[in-house]
């Protein structure tokens, strides 16, 4: 899993730069999905420790639910009156909110089958 969090830490830093230079640098919150994939990324190097990876794994799972959460407290207004004051940073919040979303989903697919392999080898022990 440590990868997947590289992965997707790189993706939002790209987003997040991208969209700075897209909107010709004039607003610093485009840089935002660049500081949650820069957070990303260092949880996903520091996972790679074994003793480590459980918790850091889920602190990045954690960062991605804000990751969620957040976006769409931004966008709801907008989507809710039906328009967006600045449509790049509507596109932009719903691209990071998207990426975190699935990366969630791979935590939690990647959570439930390593604890489905943690207990069939304790019952694979017990049997013994």
């Amino acid at each position: 899993m440590p990868p997947v969090a590289i992965g997707f830490g790189v993706l939002l830093i790209v987003l997040g730069v991208a969209f700075y230079f897209v909107t010709e640098m004039k607003s610093v919150t485009a840089l935002i999905p660049a500081a949650f994939g820069l957070v990303l990324m260092v949880l996903g190097l520091l996972g790679r420790q074994e003793r480590l990876r459980k918790h850091v794994m889920h602190a990045a799972a954690a960062l991605a639910l804000v990751g969620v959460i957040i976006p769409l407290a931004r966008l709801w207004p907008g989507i809710q009156s039906g328009g967006f004051d600045n449509p790049n940073a509507a596109l932009e919040t719903a691209l990071m909110g998207l990426l975190c979303a699935v990366f969630l989903g791979l935590c939690v697919r990647s959570f439930v089958v390593a604890r489905r392999s943690r207990s069939r080898r304790a019952l694979g022990e017990e049997g013994r």
